[in-house]
């Protein structure tokens, strides 16, 4: 049977960067205890009053077809927290995944061309394969912190460029884009006529400052897109809402889209969705500390580990973990780490080649387990390290310890 070319454009060689996990979900299936932190899932239950809306909800009755753009309460509640007037700019989709998919549809066709940092979220290449563009990756080095230049962004434009997507804080390194250097990427969105579409799903999950709000810059409210979602913030990714924000034209082309895609979300879902915007920052503000908490525990665990960097995060929930003084792959190092000490991390070469050598680990299971993590990553560095040539168990070069040895 005939298939279309769309199936081939959404088989993107970044899905066997999951491989680790899908192994290490098997083994935990078979008994075997497992670590997982190869997902940026977070381990906190949902807030109970998020929960009790729904049900709410639901013995209502409030079951039946919704405003296919979202609830008229849900975009105003939107709008309230991303500080907009106008929730006719807002569109409400199945989180913030299906937000970027129908974002690209409306906004990019073949041969377009959209600049985006490198390493970058595994779906990216397969949502701008599906609508026929084509990913411009500009990479961002580990020996700069994962700063994204505009300087080399400027240095990718081409005639064919149609957009900017931004992803701050970053998936997976963490990296936030300050404020001179966000006015500096609208000022060229402004010169080249480019859409600037923003993927904000850690924006809650900034630990130091107050995140950069490219929708309210000059000259960016008719060519700015905000995407943003619940899953990462208010610890809801299976209930699966998101949200994107817009000029007004967009907005309505993107609900023809969403209708033809969703015909709107379940209204109990959106209720709680209200509750949670509306009513549940303190337990935001509760879960970003801890993720904090956690951050700190990971890079102070690991700070004098042989073999192994960890790059401190701006925000996020996530630490990329260099494991290049090891001498594995990061494909290498994440499968010895799972088969002999039941950790699963995802290796950084699936989010782009910038991220050869790193491991990503989530920040999505409680500090003292994390302790117990960093423990065992140590174990498998310090093995890996005393299998090469001229180095002992520690680690450390053998002459090195002669030496030191010697001057005792």
């Amino acid at each position: 049977m005939r298939y279309s070319t769309l199936t081939q454009r959404i088989a993107g060689h970044a899905a066997a960067a999951w491989d680790i996990h899908y192994q290490a979900l098997e083994q935990r299936r078979q008994g075997r205890e497992i670590f997982l932190l190869s997902v940026g899932d977070p381990d906190f239950d949902t807030p109970a009053p998020v929960v009790e809306a729904a049900v709410a909800s639901l013995r209502r009755g409030e079951t039946h077809y919704s405003d296919v753009r979202g609830s008229l309460a849900l975009r105003q509640a939107v709008a309230r927290h991303c500080q907009l007037a106008d929730p006719e700019r807002v569109v409400v989709t199945a989180g913030a995944q299906c937000g970027l998919f129908a974002t690209c549809q409306c906004l990019f066709e073949a041969d377009d061309e959209v600049i985006v940092a490198e390493p970058m979220y595994v779906t990216y290449q397969t949502v701008f394969g599906a609508c026929g563009a084509r990913a411009v990756q500009v990479p961002v080095r580990p020996e700069q912190g994962f700063r994204l230049d505009p300087a080399e962004v400027a240095r990718a434009i081409t005639p064919r460029t149609r957009g900017l997507l931004l992803n701050s804080p970053h998936n997976p390194t963490g990296t936030v884009i300050g404020l001179a250097d966000l006015k500096c990427l609208a000022r060229l969105c402004q010169e080249y006529d480019l859409w600037l579409i923003c993927d904000d799903v850690y924006q809650s999950l900034l630990y130091d400052g107050e995140a950069a709000n490219p929708l309210g810059l000059p000259g960016m409210t008719e060519r700015c897109v905000s995407i943003g979602s619940l899953s990462k913030s208010h610890a809801m990714s299976g209930w699966r809402v998101g949200w994107v924000i817009g000029p007004p034209e967009f907005a309505r082309h993107l609900g023809n889209l969403v209708m033809s895609m969703l015909f709107g979300l379940p209204e109990f879902v959106m209720q709680a969705a209200c509750v949670a915007l509306d009513q549940a920052g303190d337990e935001v503000r509760r879960m970003r500390e801890v993720y904090r908490a956690r951050r700190d525990r990971v890079c102070a665990s690991l700070e004098d580990c042989p073999g192994i960097h960890a790059h401190q995060p701006a925000g996020g929930m996530f630490v990329m973990l260099d494991i290049r003084g090891t001498g594995l792959s990061a494909q290498a190092f994440a499968q010895r780490l799972l088969n002999e000490e039941g950790v699963a991390l995802l290796p950084g070469d699936g989010f782009g080649p910038s991220a050869a050598g790193h491991v990503r680990l989530g920040l999505v299971l409680a500090a003292q387990v994390l302790a117990q993590v960093c423990q065992r990553i140590r174990n498998c560095a310090s093995r890996a390290l005393a299998e090469q040539p001229g180095r002992d168990i520690d680690g450390e070069p053998q002459d090195r310890r002669i030496e030191h040895e010697a001057y005792q």
